[in-house]
């Protein structure tokens, strides 16, 4: 598979350009001429590797998935590219996103196709976001594939929204419970060293033990920072190795009940942008190699690179998929039925959808499960703090009355 960059003509005359990817000219020019297109040139150019991107926050992506969502809507009525694009600026509240999409406009005005402009935004605009306008573009409906990646980017937000909306309780119980038991080492639990403090090995193992935790975070908490700190860098140098880190990403997803969630978290992720951009006409090879750089395991995304070596020389894709062993049968089963009644975008944005569901009611259940284990062991640590002074206490008034 080599790039081409084309021109071609519309039916009424409208000068397009753009890239495809194709075997050879010939069949570049009968893909334009299937797009309904009149080719003028089709001239092959160097490979270039999509960059990777990444999206500033979730506002800022959920911004960019509403604006392309009203550009898309403005285009389906008709307005032209330039136009639809000045109206979008005038909606967008955020100043650098408004900034991104005044460039747009301009490069647009310039003749630039808007894949290639929204392209030289790096850091704006997902690699699946340039791809799907380039089909758009190409393919002279560029309103529907702005549809569907604005559908894609929303669905995408929706699951993120809900995994982090469900982690907050248990992040907000963890907190409390540092907080409780730091308080009761730090205020508490001093307050009972002069009472112990002649008693010394007559103290029970469990009221030594706590007033040994309490002496050493009162005075050696910097030691703790200090440790903390320097663990976290050593760590975060460590797995930026990519050796490393892909042994990591290999090992965790044998973790029970966690890897197989994240096998079908990354393998939704990677199928919702897999079928968006199939739908919108991107060559699979193509769409395949940036629905990759969607995966975050950095072992499935290696797995992934090989079928999309395998898919430039002509092979298929469920039977590569399954031989790296990774995907869960579900997602090949789903695979298979698309590439056989050739409805491999719908296939694989269904195939999204039960897997995100799957996500989404795991991750409840684990939270359902997390959070009064949570309370429990918060509660049970401030039982042995309270049990390990009273048991002393006990111990005193146990000699006071012996004989």
């Amino acid at each position: 598979m080599a790039t081409f960059r084309y021109r071609a003509a519309t039916a009424s005359g409208e000068l397009k350009a753009g890239t495809l990817d194709g075997a050879s000219q010939i069949d570049v020019l009968d893909r334009l001429r299937r797009l309904g297109l009149m080719p003028i040139e089709a001239i092959e150019t160097a490979d270039r590797p999509v960059k990777q991107t990444k999206m500033a926050g979730a506002a800022t992506r959920q911004a960019v998935a509403n604006a392309l969502g009203e550009l898309a809507v403005l285009l389906n009525a008709g307005l032209a590219l330039d136009r639809a694009l000045a109206v979008c600026v005038d909606n967008i509240s955020k100043p650098a996103l408004k900034a991104v999409f005044v460039r747009l406009r301009e490069r647009v005005k310039e003749g630039v196709p808007l894949a290639r402009a929204m392209a030289q935004e790096e850091g704006t605009f997902p690699p699946m976001a340039c791809a799907m306008a380039e089909a758009g573009e190409a393919s002279g409906k560029l309103d529907t594939s702005l549809a569907r990646l604005a559908e894609a980017l929303d669905r995408a937000a929706a699951l993120r929204q809900t995994i982090v909306s469900s982690l907050i309780y248990p992040a907000v119980l963890i907190v409390i419970a540092l907080g409780v038991i730091s308080m009761m080492l730090l205020v508490v639990v001093p307050q009972f060293e002069d009472l112990f403090s002649d008693q010394g090995a007559k103290l029970p193992f469990i009221t030594q033990l706590v007033m040994g935790a309490s002496h050493g975070l009162r005075n050696y908490w910097w030691v703790g920072l200090i440790a903390l700190g320097v663990a976290g860098f050593v760590g975060m140098r460590w797995m930026a190795q990519p050796a490393v880190r892909r042994a990591f990403d290999r090992n965790i997803l044998r973790v029970p009940q966690f890897g197989p969630l994240i096998t079908n978290a990354e393998t939704a992720r990677m199928a919702r942008t897999l079928g968006s951009l199939v739908d919108s006409g991107v060559a699979l090879p193509t769409a395949l190699g940036i629905a990759q750089r969607s995966l975050v395991n950095t072992y499935m995304s290696a797995a992934v690179g090989r079928v999309v070596s395998g898919l430039k020389e002509g092979s298929g894709l469920s039977g590569p998929l399954a031989a790296t062993k990774l995907f869960p049968p579900m997602a090949l089963s789903f695979l298979r039925t698309g590439e056989e009644t050739a409805q491999l975008g719908m296939m694989l944005n269904r195939l999204a959808d039960v897997l995100d569901r799957d996500v989404r009611n795991t991750i409840q259940r684990m939270i359902a499960i997390l959070t009064p284990a949570l309370t429990v062991l918060m509660g049970a640590l401030v039982a042995t703090v309270i049990a390990s002074i009273m048991s002393a206490i006990l111990g005193f008034n146990d000699l006071a009355l012996g004989p």
